[in-house]
C-alpha cells in the first residue's frame, strides 16, 4: 500500500521548501536487515540489526513484518507475553492484525492504521491475525517499532492509542512527486496524531521514480530512513538504498530521499519509513520483552512477571492451557546510551 491514496492529490497540504542555508544531512551508515521469524513463526526483517543503540536512540528495535502472501491456514501471530519500560508502535500497511492487552487496550487494525501501546510499568499483550485471515490467507505487511521510555517514565501507567488511517496527516512534496503519511511528530508544521512521551516523528513516504523529497527535520532529532520496497538514494551524498536497508543520518535539518528513475514491476515507487527522535542518552539494560536502565531492573521485571504482577490475561482471552514464560535472566545486558 502506498503512503497516500486520495482521489485529488491537489487538496493535500505541501511540505515546505527547504529554508535558505538549510543543512542537508549526510548518511553515516547503511545496513541490510537480516530475515528471521517472530512469535509463532511469522516472517520479519530485523531493521535495526547491527546498528549501535546510540545511533538509534530513542528507538530500540524494529521489525518489518512481511511483506508476505499467506496461503489459507498460514497466518500467525504471537502468544500472550509481557512488556515493561518502553512503547510498541504497530503500523499495518496491508492486511489486518488484532491486539489485546491486560490493561483493557486493544482492537483490530488494517490498511494504514496504527496501534500505540505504552507498556510503562508492565503489561501483558497478544498480537494475532483475525480468524477470517487465518481461514482465507492473504497479503500481510506491517511494522512494529519499539520506542524507549526515559527513566522518569519507565513506570507510567500503561496506555493504548488506536490511530485510524484517516486520522493521520497526509502531505505532498511541493511538486507532488512524494506523498507522506505523518503518524507522529511535527513535520514541516504538520503534526501527526500519535502522542509520545519522548519527542519523535514517524512518517511513511511514497516517492515516485525520479522524484526528490527534501523533508524538514528537527535538528535535535536523530534521523533514520528504512526502505520498505523499491530503490533510491538518500542524503546529500546520494547513497544508493534498496528494500530492507536502513540509512542512519548525521546532523542537519533536512532529510533528502530520492526515488530511482527505474523501479521493478513489483514496486512502482520507493516506499520508506522515516523516523527520528530526541535521544534519551541514558543507560540501557534490555533482554527479551523488557527495556530498563540496569540489569537488576530487568531481573526484577522477570520476577514480577513470574509472580503475576505485570497483569492478568483477561477472562475472555484465557487459553485452555498455558505455561508462564520462563527466561534466563542472567542473559540481560547493559549498554550506555
Amino acid at each position: 500500500m502506498p503512503a497516500v491514496t486520495v482521489e485529488d492529490t491537489t487538496t493535500l497540504a505541501r511540505v515546505p521548501l527547504p529554508a535558505p542555508r538549510t543543512v542537508r544531512r549526510r548518511v553515516r551508515s547503511v545496513t541490510t536487515a537480516p530475515r528471521g521469524f517472530e512469535g509463532e513463526g511469522f516472517p520479519v526483517r530485523r531493521a535495526f540489526a547491527g546498528v549501535d543503540l546510540r545511533d538509534l536512540d530513542p528507538f530500540i528495535h524494529m521489525d518489518q513484518m512481511g511483506e508476505v502472501e499467506y496461503a489459507p491456514g498460514e497466518p500467525k501471530g504471537t502468544s500472550w507475553h509481557p512488556h515493561r519500560g518502553f512503547e510498541t508502535v504497530t503500523y499495518i500497511i496491508d492486511g489486518t492484525f488484532e491486539h489485546a492487552d491486560s490493561h483493557g487496550g486493544g482492537g483490530s487494525i488494517t490498511n494504514g492504521d496504527t496501534q500505540w501501546m505504552t507498556a510503562g510499568g508492565g503489561v501483558l499483550h497478544i498480537e494475532r491475525p483475525p480468524e477470517s485471515l487465518v481461514v482465507s490467507g492473504g497479503l500481510f505487511h506491517g511494522l512494529q517499532l519499539w520506542v524507549n521510555l526515559p527513566k522518569a517514565q519507565k513506570w507510567v501507567e500503561p496506555r493504548y492509542q488506536d490511530l485510524r488511517a484517516d486520522q493521520a496527516v497526509l502531505l505532498a512534496s511541493p511538486d507532488a512527486g512524494a506523498f507522506l503519511r505523518v503518524i507522529a511528530g511535527d513535520v514541516g508544521g504538520h503534526a501527526g496524531p500519535g502522542t509520545t512521551y519522548t519527542p519523535m516523528a514517524m512518517v511513511h513516504a511514497t516517492i515516485a521514480p525520479g522524484a526528490t523529497l527534501d523533508l524538514p527535520w528537527d535538528p535535535s532529532f536523530n534521523a533514520l530512513v528504512y526502505v520498505l520496497s523499491g530503490n533510491g538514494k538518500v542524503g546529500i551524498d546520494d547513497h544508493p538504498v534498496t528494500g530492507g536497508q536502513l540509512a542512519v543520518f548525521g546532523p542537519g535539518d533536512t532529510i533528502t530521499v530520492k526515488g530511482a528513475e527505474h523501479q521493478d514491476s513489483r514496486t512502482p515507487s520507493l516506499e520508506v519509513v522515516i523516523l527520528g527522535g530526541r535521544p534519551i542518552r541514558e543507560p540501557i539494560a534490555m533482554y527479551g520483552p523488557f527495556v530498563m536502565n540496569t540489569r537488576q531492573e530487568v531481573i526484577d521485571a522477570f520476577t514480577d512477571h513470574q509472580a503475576g504482577r505485570l497483569g492478568s490475561i483477561p477472562a475472555a482471552h484465557v487459553p485452555h492451557t498455558g505455561v508462564r514464560d520462563t527466561v534466563d535472566v542472567h542473559a540481560a545486558t547493559e549498554q550506555d546510551s
